[in-house]
């Protein structure tokens, strides 16, 4: 045949589509389950082009040295954070992470979170794809065996599990369960069970959680979700709904939230839509403990290639368009160092989500991969909020930061 070329295009992708046809519009199937997915660092990320500013005159120094009785040091900031009813260590908790393969080490990551006492999100799907006791899969834990596995290495007094769900978790009535089990009464108690409320997800906003299942699987799952062959070779992909919302729906869905579960908290995951300021002050004023927004860099699952670099605001747009005025907001979005969380933190997060970071360091290292990565982040945002004459991770604001002229 003749072989053409297309200057400007991306000839490899149009390629597999030509060759493949609907399967070429995700990652190659072969990755799935074994890669995590998200916005990729692109030249305009605005928030790796910001600095960190220090003042050369610093008063919170002075009066943090008139407290000590000596010159105050990295060391002395504190990292403690109180965060959607939760309190930690420090501004950092575990991102929802979801039913798919690569969220195998769930177990592990439970086990880390926990020791350590960091807030962890238990993503949607887990309890319908892999059931609620337990999977008896070594790849797909079942819900309670990841809420199980956090609980036995908790501390007193810090942390807490917050459990996501999606139409399909709420068909399977996911948040009744949790809430009746025995396993989480200690959590109950002392007030460290979530829930939240998934509205999208970074790394594809306005679509609901997609996952590649065999023909076998599907035959079981096409009354609950929907399905679609892809290839002629087996490749069926499970599209969750992504749910519909208008002003009042979403308001009346936290309100009951609120009332069902009097004992829970109440968080709301919101995607990087254009409206996302006017969301997250609906979710405040229903009486939402905390919102989360997943910026379009975030995402640990799959996801159509278009939608990572082209779909969703970036994240730092999504700060800019949200004023939490004293209430709590969290922020995900490539987030796997301590600098860039003090500058998230500065743009007025209380806390910074790790989605992908944790699971590699997870699959790096099950027993500690977590705790060390963690080690790292705390040691960086000490030395980055000192720099700034500031001795507690809330202390930093808009002032602290230096944006280059576009």
């Amino acid at each position: 045949m003749t072989y053409l070329t297309a200057p400007g295009l991306p000839e490899d992708a149009i390629r597999a589509r030509a060759r493949d046809g609907s399967a070429a519009v995700f990652p190659p199937l072969d990755s799935y389950g074994t890669a995590v997915f998200g916005g990729t660092r692109e030249p305009g990320d605005e928030i790796d082009a910001l600095r960190l500013a220090p003042p050369v005159f610093m008063p919170g120094r002075l009066a943090q040295l008139i407290e000590l009785g000596r010159e105050p040091l990295y060391s002395d900031v504190r990292l403690t954070t109180g965060l959607g009813g939760f309190d930690a260590p420090l501004p950092v908790y575990v991102s929802a992470l979801g039913s798919t393969r690569v969220a195998g080490t769930s177990l592990a990551l439970s086990r880390q979170a926990g020791r350590l006492g960091i807030p962890m999100v238990i993503g949607e799907n887990v309890a319908p794809m892999n059931g609620f006791r337990s999977s008896g899969d070594d790849h797909r834990k079942g819900l309670l065996e990841r809420i199980l596995a956090y609980c036995e290495e908790l501390p007193d007094g810090v942390g807490g599990l917050c459990v996501q769900q999606s139409t399909e978790d709420a068909d399977s009535e996911v948040w009744n369960h949790v809430y009746s089990d025995s396993a989480v009464s200690g959590l109950l108690a002392s007030g460290r069970l979530g829930f939240e409320m998934k509205v999208g997800q970074g790394a594809k906003p306005g679509l609901g959680g997609l996952t590649m299942i065999s023909e076998a699987v599907a035959a079981d799952l096409e009354g609950q979700y929907a399905v679609e062959r892809l290839t002629d070779g087996g490749a069926v992909l499970r599209c969750s709904s992504p749910g519909t919302f208008t002003d009042e729906i979403f308001r009346r869905q936290i309100q009951l939230m609120r009332n069902n579960y009097p004992r829970a908290r109440c968080w709301v995951k919101l995607f990087p839509g254009r409206d996302v300021g006017h969301a997250a002050d609906i979710a405040w004023d229903s009486g939402a403990h905390a919102v989360t927004v997943d910026g379009a860099e975030g995402g640990t699952g799959w996801a159509p290639t278009g939608f990572l670099g082209h779909v969703g605001l970036p994240l730092a747009e999504c700060l800019r368009r949200v004023e939490p005025a004293g209430r709590t907001l969290l922020a995900s979005g490539r987030v796997w160092d301590g600098i860039r969380a003090v500058k998230l933190l500065a743009l007025g997060a209380r806390a910074v989500g790790l989605g992908r970071a944790a699971l590699v360091a997870a699959d790096e290292d099950p027993v500690h991969g977590l705790e060390r990565l963690l080690d790292a982040m705390a040691l960086e945002m000490r030395m980055a909020v000192s720099s700034l004459g500031r001795y507690a991770a809330d202390e930093t604001g808009p002032e602290d930061l230096w944006r280059p002229e576009s």
